[in-house]
């Protein structure tokens, strides 16, 4: 009687596998899905279209279009402002395909990714030194590119936006009396951005700053 119980369980568990296997079957073939995304995608369904080219990337990895599915899933979260998914996915695609034609424009959507994520001067400034890094290494690697001369648009505003925190930083250390940490901070703006208007104005004053540190020796 055990055995028999034991049996029926068994059966009953691969019966039930098995419907669970065929549940979750795809029953889209590559062309189908491939439709599907891009009809969501030009109507500005970024949902719709992640999920389908997300089933064609798992279903067909093997699929000629499972490339263009990595990258519009990339776009496609740009374009929801989902910019830290968006940065992986990019990320992940040039890891996978360092040689695709498409990389100056990944290594360009990376750093808008980044770049649109600008803040003010007194937060975090990690966004514009990323975003910096990235319009670098694209006008670097790729100089003749239409999107290395993109980058070139944005790189001025990123170097604004550090020098900016870093005068910020530099203003709250000197109202803090911590003046041989501003001294630095100005010396540093007027070094690495000299033709800015934070440099002028970190230039102005060092004096003051100097004569403070001086004084507290």
């Amino acid at each position: 009687m055990t055995n028999k119980i034991l049996l029926s369980f068994i059966v009953l568990l691969f019966c039930g596998c098995s419907l669970f296997e065929t549940s979750h079957q795809m029953n889209k073939n590559v062309e189908e899905l491939v439709s599907e995304g891009s009809s969501a995608f030009l109507d500005q369904d970024y949902p719709t279209a992640i999920k389908a080219y997300t089933n064609l990337k798992d279903w067909y990895p093997f699929s000629k279009y499972a490339i263009l599915a990595e990258l519009k899933i990339a776009d496609s979260h740009f374009y929801l402002k989902e910019y830290d998914e968006a940065i992986l996915a990019y990320e992940e695609f040039e890891k996978l395909h360092p040689k695709n034609e498409a990389i100056p424009y990944v290594i360009y959507q990376t750093g808008l990714s980044w770049f649109n994520q600008l803040g003010t001067v007194d937060r975090d400034h990690t966004p514009a030194l990323n975003s910096l890094n990235q319009f670098n290494r694209l006008t670097d690697q790729f100089p003749r590119s239409e999107y290395a001369q993109k980058a070139n648009e944005h790189i001025g505003k990123c170097l604004a936006n550090i020098a900016g925190h870093e005068l910020y930083v530099a203003n709250f250390y000197m109202r803090t009396k911590k003046h041989a940490a501003a001294l630095k901070r100005y010396e540093d703006i007027v070094e690495k951005y000299p033709d800015s208007k934070e440099s002028k104005e970190a230039l102005a004053k060092i004096p003051e700053c100097k004569a403070l540190v001086d004084k507290e020796k």
